[in-house]
């Protein structure tokens, strides 16, 4: 039976190979970004992914930013190949199945919005939203942050938009911050996949897809979803004028070995593939 399907996306580094808080350090000439967000994950001081929208109300040097520099990021930030055909595939339906595509991110929405121009329509961005002084010179609150759980809110929010049951939501991520929406909608019967091969992702997501082309994340809605088997998938991607050139189906295994364990000797950590 055709369906109706939520297709909900994170951002960086899912669609786009670089995450927005370090174009915006080069944009504003800051050193130390990783070291900022990595402190303050360990404070545990907001939810996993609102780290840049913290620096942005709370941190000298990021305080000063402007609503033109975070339009220059997203002119800066590097797009993974074809989520121009992503997108358009998607709302063209495949095989019968219609599938609504939202971009849920916690980097700034004016970021999303100018990477995603005349590609994803704004109504279809919920990105960390600001308000500004009247000449977009400071930001002067947070009015959303769509990291953590105020990821799993949004996608929930647009689930009930569209009147959708629960198993027939799709979620695409790659980072400790998709981790809870993840859950929420595995919970539901829907399908998650991983752009990363991250432990705290790979393990959770149903399916996990290594690529630096977008269109990727359609292998396993194919498969799993529409049903079609390799060579359908193979004829679809030609008919895009595409070649799946290298298609690699490994399974990690995740150990931990240890040696001397009675004397409290440190073990070995090691990745075996099968």
């Amino acid at each position: 039976m055709k369906k109706h399907y939520l297709l909900a996306s994170d951002f960086d580094q899912t669609l786009s190979f670089n995450d927005s808080g370090i174009v915006l350090s080069e944009v504003l000439g800051v050193s130390g970004f990783r070291e900022k967000v990595t402190a303050l994950s360990r404070l545990n001081l907001v939810q996993q992914g609102a780290e840049l929208a913290y620096l942005l109300r709370h941190d000298p040097e990021y305080r000063r930013v402007r609503r033109e520099d975070l339009l220059e990021v997203g002119r800066r930030v590097r797009l993974k190949r074809n989520v121009a055909l992503l997108a358009s595939m998607l709302e063209a339906g495949i095989n019968g199945h219609r599938f609504d595509f939202y971009v849920v991110s916690a980097a700034p929405e004016e970021v999303v919005l100018e990477a995603l121009r005349d590609i994803v329509p704004p109504d279809h961005i919920i990105g960390t939203r600001f308000t500004w002084d009247p000449a977009g010179q400071e930001i002067e609150s947070v009015v959303r942050v769509a990291a953590g759980y105020g990821k799993v809110a949004a996608v929930e929010a647009l689930r009930l938009q569209l009147a959708l049951p629960r198993d027939q939501v799709v979620y695409v991520g790659d980072g400790q911050s998709d981790i809870p929406v993840m859950l929420q909608v595995n919970r539901g019967d829907g399908f998650t996949i991983a752009a990363s091969e991250a432990r705290e992702i790979a393990q959770i997501a149903r399916r996990t897809v290594i690529s630096d082309d977008a269109l990727s994340v359609l292998v396993p809605i194919l498969e799993e979803i529409v049903g079609y088997g390799t060579g359908q998938i193979r004829a679809l991607f030609e008919s895009q004028g595409l070649v799946i050139q290298e298609w690699d189906r490994v399974r990690t295994d995740w150990l931990t070995i240890r040696t001397g364990a009675a004397d409290g000797v440190l073990g070995l950590d090691a990745v075996a593939e099968a």
